[in-house]
């Protein structure tokens, strides 16, 4: 089947160029041109991916991406006219798997969306995460590759897929300290093309699940001027 994209889009020229080029690129589409259209159509549809202006007339993207949340762990990118740091930056810690800043290129967009579809789709048995059971169950995670579920203390995690590869990584090598420029590199897609303050956020959200999911959680140490890594005694 066709991955299908719901784009939450309500300038009419904008909506139907990235209709056009998604669709010509073998994808399916949905749109919606409010916020509060979403819901429904999330319940009507299997959505792969999301499209979603920051600018809609009834809410902020980044409200929407909030309740979104609440219930989907759908990958997200943002459309948005304002390009300043803290906006990013603000998307990501919120949920956001990319950030796109208008005026941008169908194509390009198009692009994106497939790398991030890439990532999303759960992987193939030679790319099962490499960390025996007994070991992951040691530092209370257990990590079921193949479908790209993370549970910690036996409380399932709801991870974006970078909170779900960052947070392997640690697995994998537990009191191993990363840099922040080895996650981005081990990672992300396109890391020269990403924030410096991206993996501190991705962090920050991870530690919040994790607390979340067992109030009294705090495996992931930070180690100033140097990286992250996780606990030994977990």
């Amino acid at each position: 089947m066709k991955p299908k994209i719901l784009i939450v889009e309500d300038e009419p020229a904008i909506a139907d160029n990235i209709q056009y080029v998604l669709e010509n690129e073998g994808l399916d589409t949905v749109l919606a041109t409010t916020g509060g259209a979403v819901p429904a159509l999330l319940a009507a549809h299997t959505i792969d991916l999301i499209l979603l202006d920051v600018g809609l007339p009834d809410m902020t993207g980044f409200d929407l991406l909030k309740q979104i949340r609440l219930h989907h762990a759908t990958p997200i990118i943002f459309l948005t006219a304002r390009n300043t740091e803290i906006d990013r930056v603000l998307g990501l810690e919120i949920g956001a798997d990319d950030y796109v800043a208008k005026p941008f290129s169908p194509r390009e967009l198009a692009a994106r969306v497939k790398v991030v579809l890439r990532r999303a789709r759960p992987p193939s048995p030679a790319a099962t995460v490499a960390v025996a059971a007994s070991e992951l169950a040691a530092h209370g995670f257990v990590v079921n590759a193949s479908r790209r579920q993370v549970t910690y203390r036996a409380q399932p995690l709801e991870l974006s897929k970078y909170e779900y590869e960052i947070l392997v990584t640690f697995i994998r090598r537990p009191g191993h300290v990363f840099s922040r420029d080895q996650l981005m590199e081990l990672v992300w897609d396109s890391p020269e093309s990403s924030l410096d303050r991206t993996v501190d956020a991705h962090i920050k959200n991870i530690r919040a699940k994790l607390r979340q999911a067992v109030p009294d959680a705090d495996p992931i140490v930070t180690h100033r001027g140097t990286g992250y890594s996780l606990r030994d005694d977990s």
